[in-house]
């Protein structure tokens, strides 16, 4: 599988912050859906690498449906590349509208948590290829800053 969606409602009972549910629990459910997609391409434990890029274009309120993608971009020999989207809207049909687009990478470990080899993944299609260029130069230059 290379892609996860998780669709849930905000919980009422997540601490709102002026009505809106904080970006902190945002990017948990990113990393919860970039977790199960990795994961399930690893076919096994991964550990997260890095979550970055996240630009909060519109709040969620609690009571909002929440749609969450994650999806593969490319592989390297150990970890997973993802774009991760978040979009969400009133619960009663209308269209869900974007909240945050990132990118994630998780690599996968054996029992030691040591790096393990994953199966390759390359885009192929023009929008898969397009995808894993604009996730490559992102993660490429948040090495460069560090």
């Amino acid at each position: 599988m290379h892609s996860t969606t998780l669709r849930f409602l905000a919980s009422q009972t997540t601490l709102p912050q002026a009505g809106r549910i904080p970006g902190g629990t945002v990017l948990r459910w990113v990393d919860e859906a970039g977790f199960a997609c990795a994961s399930a391409w690893a076919k096994g434990a991964c550990i997260t690498e890095f979550v970055g890029g996240a630009h909060f274009v519109r709040a969620i309120r609690p009571g909002d449906l929440v749609e969450v993608h994650a999806r593969l971009a490319y592989t390297t020999d150990t970890s997973m590349c993802l774009a991760v989207e978040v979009r969400s809207g009133a619960v009663h049909g209308a269209p869900l509208e974007d909240v945050v687009h990132c990118v994630a990478v998780y690599t996968a470990v054996d029992a030691s948590d040591q790096p393990r080899t994953v199966d390759k993944w390359s885009p192929e299609t023009p929008g898969d290829i397009a995808l894993a260029q604009r996730v490559k130069a992102h993660i490429d230059a948040a090495r460069a800053a560090q």
